[in-house]
């Protein structure tokens, strides 16, 4: 498996052997994780990003450079020259499921019965069905049926 190019020169990592608390070191504050959301939406501009979250200029300018120094975004001169676009780069889009985890955990508990929220829907308009991990076999998994041990 091809690792991604995460660049992370600049960071004090949290819990160095954590590969959750990793992740959240390079893209865990709320911001970053909206902006990559809106990258996977089609956001491309730094306009895009500020009319969707509604961030302040100075906060958006730091995370778009702090995810494109760490290899989640890719920066790029729009063809008329005029301004930066953004794209995910692969390690950016393996937050995909990331994201859809947090979508999902939000529609069972941050709304209440009936409360309007956006929905993610598949090439065929259908929604995405509830993520779960699972063993080897499929069978479900949770916190009771996992265990973690330190990789060498």
């Amino acid at each position: 498996m091809t690792q991604p190019e995460i660049r992370a020169d600049d960071v004090t990592w949290t819990d160095p052997t954590c590969p959750v608390a990793r992740t959240l070191d390079l893209v865990g504050d709320r911001w970053s994780l909206l902006i990559v959301r809106d990258a996977m939406d089609g956001a491309r501009a730094f306009t895009d990003f500020q009319q969707r979250t509604g961030i302040a200029r100075n906060i958006l300018t730091d995370r778009l450079r702090r995810l494109t120094e760490r290899g989640i975004l890719d920066r790029r001169t729009a063809p008329s020259g005029k301004r930066q676009v953004y794209s995910l780069t692969p390690a950016g889009r393996d937050l995909f499921t990331v994201v859809v985890a947090l979508r999902q955990w939000g529609e069972r508990h941050a709304f209440t019965a009936g409360e309007a929220h956006s929905v993610l829907l598949d090439h065929r308009g259908d929604q995405l069905p509830e993520l779960r991990p699972t063993d080897s076999h499929g069978a479900p998994m949770n916190p009771d049926t996992t265990s973690v041990r330190r990789e060498r």
